[in-house]
C-alpha cells in the first residue's frame, strides 16, 4: 500500500444513498457489493457495540473483493466502559477475532476513546503497555488535552498512528508524520450530518497525495458521506 490513500465511508446500509448512490431498484441486500465495486476500504464500526466473532469477520472476508481492506473499531467495553484498564486479554481476545477472520484483508485497528477520557501520563503509559505492536494501531481522542507532543512523540516512537479527526470540538489538523494518514470526517457543523465542500476536500488531498493511509467520511446520517467519498475519489484520480 506504499504511498497510497484508501478512500471509503464507516457505514453503507444507507436509504438516504439510494437514488443517490444506489441504483433504486437495488435491493438493500446487494448495497454492499455495489459499495465495494466502487470502494477498495471500509471502516468497520460495528464490532464497537457489539464483540465481533471469527465467524462474523469470515463473512465479511468472503463478500468482499480480494484486495479490500477492512478498518475494524475497538468495542466499547473496551475503550468507553473499562477505558483500557484491566482489559489486556480482552483487547488481545479481540486483536486474535480481527485477524483470524480477516487474515491479509485486516487493516488497522482503531481505538476511539471518550471525550471524558483526559490526557495523563498516566493513560499515555496504559495506551502504550497494552496495544499489540504486531496490528497498525491508530487511536483517536475526542479530547483536545491529547494534542501535545508528549503524546506524539511517544506515538511515532512506537509506531501508532495518532487519527485526524475533523470534530466540531477538536483540532482540524491533519498529521502526516505517523505511520499511517487516517483521516476521519464526522461533519461540521453538525455532526454526521454536515457536508465538505469540494475546497475543503481539495485542500486535505494535496496534503496527503504522496503518503499513505486512509479516508473514512462518518457523516453518514444524509447522503454528504458518500458523495464527499465520491468526490475525494474524483479529486485524487481513483474513479
Amino acid at each position: 500500500m506504499k504511498n497510497k490513500i484508501l478512500i471509503g465511508c464507516s457505514s453503507f446500509y444507507n436509504s438516504f444513498w439510494k437514488g443517490v448512490f444506489y441504483p433504486e431498484n437495488l435491493p438493500s441486500k446487494q448495497w454492499f457489493d455495489y459499495y465495494c465495486q466502487h470502494f477498495d476500504t471500509y471502516e468497520f464500526n460495528g464490532s464497537f457495540y457489539k464483540f465481533p466473532t471469527i465467524r462474523i469477520f469470515q463473512n465479511w472476508y468472503n463478500k468482499t473483493p480480494k484486495d479490500f481492506i477492512f478498518s475494524i473499531k475497538v468495542p466499547k467495553e473496551i475503550t468507553h466502559l473499562k477505558k483500557l484498564n484491566d482489559c489486556e486479554n480482552r483487547l488481545q481476545e479481540f486483536y486474535e477475532v480481527c485477524q483470524l477472520g480477516l487474515k491479509e484483508k485486516l487493516g488497522p485497528i482503531l481505538l476511539q476513546l471518550p471525550p471524558s477520557y483526559v490526557f495523563t501520563k498516566e493513560k499515555l503509559e496504559t495506551i502504550l503497555q497494552i496495544l499489540n505492536y504486531d496490528f497498525q494501531n491508530v487511536v483517536e481522542f475526542r479530547h483536545e488535552s491529547w494534542w501535545n507532543d508528549e503524546v506524539w512523540n511517544a506515538f511515532k516512537e512506537k509506531g501508532i498512528t495518532f487519527c485526524s479527526v475533523s470534530h466540531p470540538n477538536l483540532p482540524q489538523t491533519i498529521f502526516k508524520d505517523f505511520p499511517l494518514v487516517y483521516i476521519r470526517f464526522h461533519g461540521i457543523p453538525k455532526m454526521f450530518y454536515s457536508s465538505y465542500s469540494k475546497e475543503e476536500l481539495l485542500s486535505v488531498s494535496s496534503q496527503i497525495k504522496s503518503k499513505q493511509g486512509f479516508v473514512y467520511f462518518n457523516n453518514t446520517a444524509s447522503e454528504a458521506g458518500i458523495l464527499n467519498a465520491l468526490e475525494l475519489q474524483k479529486i485524487s484520480g481513483k474513479q
